[in-house]
């Protein structure tokens, strides 16, 4: 490695340096439990890394011997065989060094696979909760900077450490062994080399930090500007001139910090460099004067000289080495820290399935409060210094309701009553503090959730969809679902003529949350997918809420397919859609604060009525009344 190269490393790894912190033991085991399924792997790997660091001392000592073979004026033969075993070593190293990257990739691929796919399906085991109060962005650096960051610390810190380790002491015994006298000059000028690195690294990391902050801004600012609904708020209430005003000046300054880093950096590396350069023209001139009086042969002060560039790398590489374990041991801990955060969600040893045969849904003196923060999140996910431990407030105070098989129980009520939380329980995206929740007469939380999800289908307001074709969108609850069944579940969902006219059919890319198609139609596609699914209990969270009246006319004729035969819950919006419903609660303040028919309820003239006639009497306010 050239003094330039190292001093580069060396100025890499000052400026990633984490935040002092005790390293447990813990820590170091469960490191060890993913390590140890590579440990053949890693034991190879680092005996070749020890090896090539011996190969590597080996060709200075042996260029050496060719020079003093050539003042002794030695046979051709003796010039030529050390010749040949000075290539035969640089073919050994260039061999083993292919072995080793592939040992380093294979190992390195293997543990960010391990981790990646860990870290992945824990997230998914986390309850809706989580989710609403994490930061996405900061969640997938989990899974892409933390875990390649754990990674290093098998594939470059800990080769690296052994391998510098080797070649130092190999590298110190030989110059000894030629001359103390320059191996005691060389290491004088270490300090020479080291200190202005960690000065300089500093003042380079606070400007990269400086220039990160800068950058996740603009992330964040392009990240929400960019999305469909991001884009529309600022065509219609947004001010673009000022929006690229501050973009711009962001944008100028990490150009300037990135200016700055640039000189600062080449500066550093320059005056290494010349550090480096004039060590090597005081060990030549030393080395010298020592041939010049007989007290050193000149082979020797050539390997001397090679032998200087193989001992500053090492040094420098293994000053730091504290801090390249430091930081892949803190990227584990932050992978760790997701590992730990218990899932709320779990399902019990042994959980049920769902009995056979038609479903009820039973809601028996339900009571529930929304968890606090603390205890299903993290606050470096959620990006805030401590995590708010506001919670534990009832919103539902004993909800008791039942759907027999095939009935269909309406929620309506002023906005933030609870309907919505009612929704949210049946489906166990959360679960009761008291009560129970249970379909076809068994407690939610006695079920595996495969089951749960097997028997209950939910469509919401915001009709969600994934950046992906319609196929892929439909086939989500049944994978192994024919192409007739899609076509079949299109078709009752009023959709099926729609799709065949456009150029890609089913492999139609719908965008990001489904925004190249009109509310009625993400609707109605969500509509198909639920009949593609087959659930026997059906969930709609307010459906139609935010359609006009056409699009609602077609998506009330899906729900008609969707609801048919089937056990619902259904929140409703416009109470023109819930007449027929065979029980109608009125939820107010997350209690049932009436009960009924349509028909029962507008003939004890209490808060149903009230809603009722203020919907259709006035709809301008229908939108406030009930939600």
């Amino acid at each position: 490695m050239s003094m330039e190269v190292t001093a580069w490393h060396q100025l890499y790894s000052m400026n990633n340096r984490p935040e002092r912190r005790p390293v447990t033991r813990a820590t170091l085991r469960r490191i060890g439990a993913f390590a140890r399924p590579h440990r053949r792997k890693l034991t190879l790997f680092l005996l070749l890394s020890v090896l090539m660091a011996g190969l590597a001392v080996g060709s200075p000592l042996l260029a050496g011997r060719v020079v003093d073979a050539i003042f002794r004026s030695e046979p051709l033969g003796v010039v030529v065989t050390v010749a040949l075993l000075i290539a035969a070593l640089a073919l050994a190293e260039a061999g083993l060094g292919l072995l080793s990257r592939w040992l380093s990739a294979s190992i390195g691929e293997d543990l960010i696979l391990d981790l990646r796919t860990a870290v992945f399906d824990h997230v998914q085991r986390m309850p809706v909760a989580f989710f609403t109060r994490t930061r996405t962005g900061a969640l997938v650096s989990r899974l892409n900077n933390d875990v390649i960051g754990a990674q290093r610390a098998f594939t470059d810190t800990l080769s690296g450490v052994a391998g510098n380790v080797v070649t130092l002491v190999l590298t110190l015994i030989a110059m000894i062994g030629i001359s103390w006298q320059i191996t005691l000059l060389a290491l004088l000028l270490l300090p020479v080399f080291v200190l202005p690195a960690r000065r300089m690294g500093t003042r380079i990391a606070r400007l990269r930090r400086e220039a990160a902050d800068h950058n996740a801004a603009m992330g964040t600012q392009m990240t929400e500007r960019f999305s469909a609904p991001g884009a529309t708020l600022v065509k219609l209430f947004g001010r673009p001139a000022h929006e690229s005003a501050e973009f711009a000046s962001r944008a100028r300054r990490v150009r300037d910090i990135g200016v700055r880093s640039a000189m600062t950096q080449s500066v550093f590396v320059t005056a290494l460099t010349l550090v480096s350069a004039l060590a090597l023209a005081l060990v030549y001139g030393l080395g010298g004067f020592y041939a010049l009086r007989d007290q050193l042969q000149p082979g020797a002060l050539v390997s001397m000289a090679m032998l200087l560039t193989r001992l500053y790398a090492p040094l420098t590489a293994l000053a730091s080495a504290r801090m390249d374990v430091m930081s892949a041991i803190v990227s584990f801990e932050r992978v760790f820290e997701v590992l730990d955060l218990k899932p709320l969600i779990q399902d019990k040893p042994g959980a049920r399935e769902v009995p056979q045969g038609p479903v009820s849904v039973e809601f028996d003196d339900v009571r529930f409060a929304y968890p606090s923060a603390d205890k299903v999140s993290l606050a470096s996910l959620e990006e805030v210094a401590a995590l708010d431990t506001r919670g534990g407030v009832e919103v539902l105070h004993g909800v008791s309701f039942r759907a027999e098989p095939g009935q269909m129980v309406a929620l309506v009520g002023s906005s933030g009553a609870g309907k919505s939380t009612i929704a949210q329980l049946l489906p166990r995206l959360y679960d009761t503090d008291s009560g129970a929740v249970r379909l076809g007469g068994v407690d939610v939380r006695d079920l595996s959730a495969d089951s749960i999800r097997a028997t209950l289908g939910m469509v919401t307001q915001d009709g969600h969809l994934f950046h992906e074709t319609i196929r892929a969108n439909l086939l989500l609850p049944r994978p192994e679902a024919s192409e007739e069944e899609v076509w079949d579940a299109l078709t009752r969902a009023r959709l099926a003529e729609l799709i065949r006219s456009l150029p890609d059919g089913l492999d139609t890319v719908v965008g990001e949350r489904g925004y190249r198609l009109s509310g009625g139609e993400r609707q109605r596609l969500t509509i198909a997918r639920l009949l593609l699914a087959r659930p026997q209990v059906v969930i709609l969270d307010e459906a139609t809420a935010a359609l006009d009246s056409t699009s609602e006319a077609a998506v009330q004729a899906a729900l008609g397919e969707a609801l048919e035969g089937r056990t619902a819950v259904v929140i409703a919006h416009r109470l023109s859609t819930i007449r027929a419903a065979d029980l109608i609660l009125v939820i107010e303040d997350g209690r049932v604060v009436e009960r009924g028919t349509h028909a029962e309820l507008l003939a004890a003239e209490g808060r149903y009525e009230e809603l009722y006639r203020t919907q259709f009497e006035d709809p301008t306010v229908s939108g406030a009344a009930v939600v």
